[in-house]
């Protein structure tokens, strides 16, 4: 098989590559076949990596967005990490059928533990019995995890979601993927790039400052492709989707609360959603929310509910949910998509001051929903950087204390996705200098899965001519 490599660079699209800003990325796409990938719906994360490599869509692989409901456990939970969640076969699965030589490193793609491939390497952070969180990863075989921080470090947690988010911890799972290739000479590579995703959601993708985050993600993307092309390897560049400006979140949860369908639970003076009672919630995950109803005679009620409130453009039930084939059994009874121009919270408290402590950290698997603004520090905190130390300390002490510096404020957030953008310039790349596969101006997100097929050399290639960038 030929040697393969993906770059998965979040939030990278036709509109953010230019001369200036990405230097390299342009001038290598120049001469690459090229194509905007209509994307997946959910256009999350972990949809759109499922959808990329099992050629399915959600309804048939299961993955739904970044969370949903688990029915049998009345919990919302988001960012799972076992492999087994998805449920169709994986590309490295088909290849390892058709050549048993075949080898796959997963270097930071989602559902990344306890899978099929042969390497792999994923955050996962120590959570200890005195409260703290430490920075830390999870790697296949093990002591690859020894071998990679020796070199590196410990892994950059605190770079790689947060307030502090920067171009650390891409440049190290970028460093990481070298190391990895070099130990093992893996046939395909998977490497997982965020460093986009941030302050395209905290400032939107108009913004001037962006300008930064691409020079930076373009030097890491060039050191990548020239290591792997010196090997001989064929690089594929690519994103999950593409971030659009908005200006409107849509507390969907706080709809439902003041129509009496939540239910929450009060402890220490401080709510909780208590979904296993609440009669309907909604699982927040950027521009789409999933809504389950528990007495399905009243699903129809609540989709008229939520088809009045602004900035929803539709809800979607039963049969009409294949619209965009995901009606799986772990899909909301509805599915209701925000406009262009808004995003859904997961807010479900009416009063501040009764908000959940985890409302006011960085904490994503507590929270029944996605939350962006963990990437905001509270602008409204007097002598942030003290308090911030001081707490360290007492982290370090071993006593316990809450890191509650995030704000509450949704409208700080300028950009997001999951519907599929009215602009195709907004949507995801994909690109290759393979002048052997077969490429449309236009492709589908399960057309990637039999793409890196045809690098790979899996599937007969057809040649294609260069379509211009």
């Amino acid at each position: 098989m030929k040697k393969t490599v993906v770059l998965n660079v979040v939030g990278l699209t036709q509109s953010l590559l230019s001369d200036s800003n990405t230097p390299f990325l342009y001038k290598w796409a120049s001469g690459a076949q090229a194509a905007a990938i209509h994307p997946v719906l959910p256009a999350v994360t972990c949809a759109a990596q499922a959808t990329y490599l099992t050629g399915k869509n959600p309804e048939e692989h299961g993955i739904v967005g970044n969370g949903w409901y688990f029915e049998e456990e009345c919990e919302i939970k988001f960012w799972r990490q076992s492999n087994k969640l998805i449920q169709a076969e994986k590309i490295w699965e088909a290849a390892k059928a058709a050549d048993p030589s075949f080898t796959c490193a997963n270097m930071c793609w989602w559902y990344n533990m306890y899978s099929s491939a042969d390497y792999a390497l994923t955050p996962r952070p120590q959570y200890l019995a005195d409260g703290r969180k430490m920075p830390d990863c999870y790697t296949q075989p093990a002591d690859l995890r020894d071998v990679l921080q020796q070199k590196l470090g410990t892994f950059p947690l605190f770079s790689y979601w947060g307030p502090n988010t920067s171009i650390k911890s891409s440049k190290w799972i970028a460093d990481a993927s070298k190391i990895t290739d070099d130990l093992y000479n893996p046939t395909l590579t998977l490497i997982y790039l965020p460093h986009l995703d941030y302050n395209l959601q905290r400032l939107g993708p108009h913004d001037a400052r962006i300008g930064k985050d691409l020079q930076e993600i373009d030097a890491v993307c060039a050191d990548l492709i020239s290591f792997y092309e010196a090997k001989g390897a064929s690089v594929i560049v690519l994103s999950e989707y593409g971030i659009s400006s908005v200006n409107q979140p849509i507390h969907i949860n706080r709809v439902l609360r003041e129509n009496h369908y939540i239910s929450v639970r009060v402890e220490r003076g401080l709510e909780l959603l208590d979904a296993g009672i609440s009669e309907a919630f909604a699982v927040a995950d950027h521009q789409v929310a999933h809504v389950y109803v528990k007495d399905k005679s009243r699903i129809k009620e609540v989709q008229q509910l939520l088809a009045k409130v602004p900035g929803i453009e539709e809800v979607l039930a039963g049969d009409e949910r294949n619209k965009y084939n995901v009606a799986h059994e772990r899909c909301g009874d509805l599915v209701a998509i925000a406009n262009a121009d808004s995003w859904f919270t997961y807010y479900f408290w009416l009063d501040d001051s009764k908000a959940p402590d985890y409302a006011r950290m960085v904490d994503i698997h507590k929270k029944p929903g996605y939350d962006p603004v963990e990437m905001f520090a509270d602008p409204k905190i007097k002598f942030l950087m003290p308090l911030i130390a001081g707490k360290l300390i007492k982290k370090k002490l071993g006593f316990r204390t809450l890191m509650d510096i995030i704000p509450l404020d949704a409208t700080l957030i300028k950009g997001s996705h999951g519907r599929v953008p009215e602009s195709q310039d907004e949507w995801p790349v994909f690109l290759t200098k393979n002048k052997q596969v077969s490429l449309q101006q236009k492709i589908k997100a399960t057309d990637v899965f039999t793409l890196i097929q045809q690098h790979l050399g899996l599937t007969k290639p057809q040649v294609a001519p260069v379509q211009p960038f």
